[in-house]
């Protein structure tokens, strides 16, 4: 899953980038209104946590011209604590979720995680495919209830692959969301995790839908 961080303040910043990397997200920062209004509009991302106090443009003039540009990415917005008029009109802009300043980073991942789930149309925190399970809150893959060792990649495809259930996932989209700015994104490399991990899940789970990309298996999956 490909997060984009908003947050000016550089120490916040940091201590969110890594929690979120240490959960399995490829996260991409902004630092400013400008910069963030760019990325948001031009690339595609499964979630944003927008602080709304940014240089040279607001959270919320970021946020509306999202919206207003049809971008319906789900935006989490941080706000200061007491500041309940702005979270009000955050909400009213298109923000999806709010979470006051200073957080605890367990309800920043839970708030991530229940947004991502709704923005694909899934209610547990628990995702099932046929025998296999993910637990987005461990972190955790097991298939008839036996746990299963995977990489982070490998967590990452299979979670991507699991939340886009329904579908076929091409290989560039894959690759954009699979990996960060500083990592190489080469088809090959893909391939070679999705053979792994469809050694570890078993067959069935993941389909390959040649010319186009890959599919989570059906129900007699």
């Amino acid at each position: 899953m490909r997060i984009l961080l908003v947050e000016d303040e550089r120490r916040i910043a940091e201590d969110i980038v890594t929690t979120l990397k240490a959960a399995g997200y490829v996260v991409e920062t902004a630092s400013d209104g400008e910069e963030a209004w760019f990325r948001g509009d031009t690339e595609d991302y499964d979630l944003i946590v927008l602080d709304l106090g940014l240089p040279k443009m607001d959270g919320l003039t970021v946020l509306k011209r999202w919206r207003a540009g049809g971008r319906t990415v789900p935006v989490l917005v941080l706000t200061a604590r007491g500041a309940w008029a702005e979270r009000v009109e955050g909400i009213d802009a298109g923000a999806d979720d709010y979470l006051p300043k200073p957080f605890r980073m367990e309800e920043l991942l839970a708030r991530i995680r229940a947004l991502i789930r709704r923005s694909v149309g899934l209610g547990a925190p628990i995702v099932e495919a046929g025998p296999i399970s993910l637990d987005t809150r461990q972190m955790r893959v097991a298939r008839n209830g036996v746990p299963i060792a995977v990489s982070p990649l490998e967590y990452r495809l299979l979670s991507y692959l699991m939340h886009h259930r329904g579908r076929v996932v091409t290989v560039s989209e894959l690759l954009e969301h699979l990996y960060g700015d500083d990592d190489a994104r080469e088809t090959n490399a893909l391939e070679a995790a999705v053979a792994r991990l469809r050694k570890k899940v078993g067959p069935g789970i993941i389909e390959t839908r040649r010319g186009f990309g890959y599919e989570i298996g059906g129900e007699k999956a």
